[in-house]
C-alpha cells in the first residue's frame, strides 16, 4: 500500500500543480485582455479626437473661406481663389457629366421607343447627391 499511498500523494500534488499553473495562466490572460481592451478603447478614442479635429478643420476652413474670399487684402486671398477655382471646376465637370447622360439618352431613345419619364440612363448609381 505505500506505492499506492506515494502514488496517490503525487497524483494530488500534479494535480495541485496543474490548478496552480492553471491558475496562473488564467491571472496572466485576465491581466492581458484587460491591457488589451484599454488600448482597444484608448486607440477607438484616438480614431474618434481624429475625426473630430477633420470635421472641426473642415468647418474652420469652410468659415474662413466664406469671411475672406472676397477681401483683397487678406491673407487668405490665394487660397480662397483656389477653392473658387476648385468649385468652378466642380461644376463644369458636373455639366460635361450631365451633357454625356443626355446624349446618351437621346442616342437610346432614338435606337429603341422612348419614354422620357422611365428613362434612365443614371451609370453612377444616382452619385451626384
Amino acid at each position: 500500500m505505500a506505492n499506492y499511498d506515494e502514488l496517490k500523494k503525487k497524483a494530488k500534488d500534479a494535480i495541485g500543480s496543474f490548478a496552480d499553473a492553471s491558475v496562473d495562466a488564467y491571472k496572466v490572460a485576465e491581466e492581458k485582455t484587460k491591457v488589451l481592451a484599454k488600448k482597444t478603447k484608448l486607440r477607438a478614442g484616438i480614431v474618434n479626437d481624429k475625426a473630430t479635429i477633420r470635421r472641426l478643420s473642415v468647418e474652420l476652413g469652410t468659415k474662413y473661406y466664406k469671411q475672406y474670399k472676397d477681401d483683397e487684402n487678406s491673407e487668405f486671398r490665394q487660397l480662397c481663389e483656389e477653392i473658387t477655382s476648385a468649385h468652378e471646376r466642380i461644376a463644369e465637370k458636373e455639366n460635361e457629366i450631365a451633357e454625356l447622360k443626355a446624349n446618351a439618352s437621346a442616342k437610346a431613345c432614338n435606337k429603341a421607343p422612348c419614354d422620357s419619364d422611365n428613362n434612365s440612363n443614371d451609370d453612377e448609381g444616382n452619385a451626384e447627391g
